[in-house]
Parts: C-alpha cells; structure tokens; sequence
C-alpha cells in the first residue's frame, strides 16, 4: 500500500489556501455533523453550511458551538423554501417550516437561509411565482425579528416542475428587486446558471443591488446520469467555474466558495479521501 498522502499525489501546490473554502454537510452526507466538523478542521477548511437534517436530535446551540470550537464559521443554513401549494393549507404548512427554519439559522449563527423555492405540478409558474413572492415577503418580519437573512437561489431550469420556478439569475433579481428588503438577497450557483448567456450582466446586477449572499460551485458532468444525484467535482466537467468565480468577483463578492455535490457515487467512496479529492478540485479548478 501506498505511503503517500493523497494530497501530495494530486501534485499539490506548496501554498494551499482553504480559508475560503466552504463545504456543505450534505456533500459529505455519510459523516455525522461532528465528524465532518473534525475533518474540515483538520484540513485548514474556513467555512461550514449546515443543512437541516445534520441537526437532528441535536441541541442546536451546542452545534453551533461544536463548530466554533473547530475554527469553522456557520456560512449558511440549507435549506427553506417550496412556498406553492395548490391548496392554502400547504402554503400555510411551507411558511410554518420557513419560520423554524429560520429560528434554526439564528440559533446556529448562520447568516441566511438558503431557499429552494419550490414549484408545483398542474399549477402555472406565473402563479408558483407569485405564490414565492408572497411566501419571501411573510417571512420577512420573522428574519427581520431574528437577524436572519432570506437567499432566494435560482435552479436550474430541469427542475421547473417541482423543484422551483425560479430558474433565471434574472428571474431571482428581479423578484429581490421587488421585494426591496436588506434581509432578501441571492445564493448563486455554478450547477444552475453556467448556461445562462446573460450570466454575467445578471451578476453584476446582483452585486450592485448588494444582493449577492452566496456562491456555490460544484461541476456539471457529461453524461449526468441522476438529474439530482449526478454532480461533478470541479474540474470534472464544462463548467468554466474560474471565469464564473472571476464575474462574481468583480462584483464585489469576497465571501465563501461553498462545495456543494449531490453524488451517490461520492457518498459510496470514502469519504476522507473524497474530501482530498474535494480540495485539490478547488485548488486547481475554482
């Protein structure tokens, strides 16, 4: 068996830097919060977003600071969201589990909520969207009251029929534009908008507005082989993530690059060396 660290050969540069580095838990999903937390760390990794279900049957304070005590700041909380429902009871339902989401985020220290805003089958996207706006716009006193910021992050338009009906940079600036409140911003990722011809213009946009709250980067694979399940590391795919990263940039972003892999494969592997494999695609990709 080999003695060298997988690191060393990927061929890595003598400096490497992760205090930018963002990993979300559910791209580690087998390693309990606690591990993950333990390896992150150990890896000079800066930054952590927690999505929900790490902090079940957890006391979420003393996650909080568990996380801490690791040297790794709360990025975000994933995730809220999927306010349309055909029917009132489920559009009350989605806003109960937002305002939990949010008390969550203010008792983890995390910054925002990231919403998935959610679509339904058989009802138009014109009303899905009207139904997101109205959600966004009655939780905004309950983020207000807790401090607690609200990200509307568009998909990628192969989810429009479940998912979310917010698919466009543009369709998410316009409707924080609308809606006009500094606790409303944007989460932007590399595997929903690379398309997007008018991607860079709308991220200026976002930035000018002061509405960009987070970037996400990961890699789209060719063939992808699980619409969901199916993400690359950077640098396994076409997405051109540097000159992505470089426009958000220049539009005053200087918060975290946050890795976020939905993978059957990579939950499959190890998930120590899938965490190496994790930083050297960051180092050389992003």
């Amino acid at each position: 068996m080999s003695t060298t660290p997988l690191a060393e050969s990927f061929g890595e540069p003598a400096f490497r830097d992760f205090s930018r580095l963002c990993i979300h838990t559910i791209t580690t999903r087998p390693w309990a919060i606690e591990e993950a937390a333990k390896h992150y760390s150990r890896s000079g990794i800066g930054g952590i977003s927690v999505w929900r279900d790490a902090l079940a049957n957890r006391n979420i304070r003393e996650t909080s600071q568990l996380l801490r005590d690791h040297n790794l700041s709360v990025v975000s909380l994933c995730r809220g969201g999927f306010f349309p429902h055909l029917e009132a009871a489920g559009r009350q339902i989605a806003l109960d589990d937002n305002r939990r989401a949010i008390d969550e985020a203010a008792e983890l220290g995390a910054p925002h909520v990231v919403l998935v805003c959610g679509a339904t089958p058989g009802q138009s996207l014109t009303e899905s969207r009207k139904q997101i706006r109205d959600g966004i716009a009655a939780l905004l006193p309950h983020a207000e009251a807790n401090g607690v910021r609200l990200a509307i992050e568009p998909l990628h338009p192969m989810y429009a029929d479940n998912r979310s009906a917010i698919n466009t940079l543009g369709q998410a600036n316009d409707m924080a534009e609308e809606l006009n409140s500094p606790y409303v911003g944007i989460a932007i990722d590399v595997y929903h908008l690379w398309w997007d011809p008018d991607l860079e213009k709308e991220i200026a946009r976002c930035g000018k507005n002061g509405h960009l709250y987070a970037f996400h980067i990961c890699d789209w694979k060719t063939p992808t082989l699980d619409l969901l399940n199916d993400r690359g590391l950077m640098g396994e795919g076409c997405i051109n993530i540097r000159q992505i990263r470089s426009w958000v940039e220049a539009a005053g972003f200087s918060g975290f690059n946050e890795v976020e892999i939905f993978s059957n494969r990579y939950w499959a592997e190890d998930q120590a060396e899938f965490l190496e494999k994790i930083k050297h695609g960051y180092l050389h990709h992003s």
